[in-house]
């Protein structure tokens, strides 16, 4: 890739170029491109909430923990079928399968509560027990339908327009992940019980899934799908790991010990806001003569917090790929490590640090601003990753290092909820914390740069 491409790329990377290019698209690129939208925002408007749901049902900090081990295993698992399935039957058929399983997923995390504790063959059956299985089908779309999303911007999308195409969809799921958190904050808003309050998002979420599922099929032109031969197994897997491009390995150690950290304490956040610190948000607005008194829930506050979270990230993204032609992938790269590797020693023990001179609802966001900056660095990352790429390579090269990372994070969050559960969140949090700087330290100490950045 030429100095000249990555300057294109991400000169069109920025979220207002992306959404006033949206109409100049390819039809089946803006029909993926809103379905991701509907999809992304019943995701995100309900899974940052899950922990406190399962534990509003009776689950212990150590189930959920293991919940978060289940989405991984899903997240690394899912999309090698995933992509099988596309490429057998298409891409249309493919996102319409996996739509209706995702929708269905949130259907099961409707009607837990209802369900109560079911008594069968002896064994007692509690309702959380059915988040886990809503999660198997909730994160159909996302996980299942990885591939087919690729496929559909690569084949509807003409190869000078490609990053534009990837840049439209990533844009939408983003922004996605701003609303929707903060939608879910104002809904739970309008009851008390949280259970009931967020039983409301869900049923929202259900309305988006239908939606995105039945306007993708209907919009969708399948003339264009190709239907490609079937998995070769394992030792494509086998083959992909020892081709792997020397240059990636230094990345991948580092990216897995920090995806590792986080993977440790990332379904706690909600928790540490709703039942380690309680924090809530109180304040009132007042212009000319009006005043508005705001008064947020820790949960519904936890929404707020992540919109501002993504809020920043949105800013961050472009600018940080802009820098990283001046100063190289790498610099840009680490600072997203570095960020996501003290983020948890900063949630767990910033409040404390920063209750001399400011609230701590106010020294909430500020930390979750601080968050938001671990985005910067993700475009810089996946250059880093298929840059070293042979042409024709870069998906194989892509998909088998999200393949090893994802396996190696999966057991992170069973060992966080143990940690969480039995011994105490500081020293869970620490624990990660550590994780995150030494992954971040090696990529510093060994991680080699792109060549066109250098």
């Amino acid at each position: 890739m030429s100095q000249e491409q990555v300057t294109v790329e991400t000169d069109e990377s920025g979220p207002l170029d992306t959404f006033r290019q949206f109409f100049a698209l390819e039809r089946d690129v803006l029909v993926l491109s809103l379905a991701m939208f509907a999809f992304s925002l019943g995701f995100q408007m309900t899974s940052r909430y899950l922990p406190e749901y399962m534990v509003a049902l009776g689950a212990s900090g150590f189930v959920v923990g293991l919940f978060g081990t289940i989405g991984n295993v899903i997240s690394a698992v899912f999309p090698y079928p995933g992509g099988a399935i596309s490429d057998r039957i298409g891409s249309r058929y493919a996102l319409t399968l996996f739509g209706l399983i995702s929708t269905l997923g949130f259907v099961v995390w409707l009607v837990a509560p209802n369900l109560g504790v079911i008594t069968a063959a002896g064994a007692t059956i509690p309702p959380w027990i059915w988040i886990f299985v809503g999660l198997l089908l909730a994160q159909g779309w996302k996980s299942f339908g990885l591939g087919a999303t690729f496929a559909v911007v690569k084949q509807a999308t003409d190869p000078s327009r490609l990053a534009a195409g990837f840049a439209s969809t990533e844009t939408f799921r983003r922004t996605a992940f701003l609303i929707g958190p903060v939608l879910a904050a104002v809904l739970i808003g309008f009851h008390p019980d949280f259970t009931v309050s967020f039983q409301y998002v869900l049923g929202v979420a259900v309305v988006f899934g239908v939606v995105g599922t039945i306007a993708q099929h209907l919009l969708y032109d399948a003339s264009e799908d190709s239907l490609g031969d079937s998995f070769e197994g394992i030792a494509q897997i086998k083959r992909d790991l020892r081709d792997m491009p020397d240059p990636l390995r230094p990345l991948l150690v580092g990216d897995t010990l920090v995806r590792f950290a986080n993977g440790m304490v990332y379904v706690f956040f909600v928790l540490v806001i709703t039942q380690f610190y309680q924090v809530s948000f109180e304040t009132t607005v007042s212009l000319a003569s009006f005043s508005y008194a705001i008064d947020l829930s820790p949960e519904a506050f936890f929404g707020y917090l992540l919109g501002v979270e993504m809020l920043i990230a949105l800013i961050s993204m472009a600018p940080a790929a802009k820098l990283a032609e001046r100063v190289g992938l790498k610099p840009v790269v680490a600072l997203g490590f570095a960020v996501y590797a003290l983020f948890p020693i900063v949630l767990i023990g910033g409040p404390e640090v920063l209750d001399p001179v400011m609230p701590l609802q106010w020294a909430m966001v500020l930390i979750f601003a601080f968050s938001g900056l671990r985005f910067a660095g993700l475009p810089s990352h996946k250059a880093l990753i298929v840059g070293p790429a042979e042409a024709g390579a870069g998906g194989r090269v892509t998909g088998t290092y999200y393949l090893l990372r994802n396996t190696v994070v999966i057991p992170s969050a069973a060992l966080g909820g143990y940690l969480w559960e039995f011994v105490n969140p500081e020293i869970a949090f620490t624990i990660a914390a550590v994780i995150g700087v030494v992954g971040t330290g090696y990529f510093l100490l060994f991680g080699e740069e792109f060549e066109v950045y250098v």
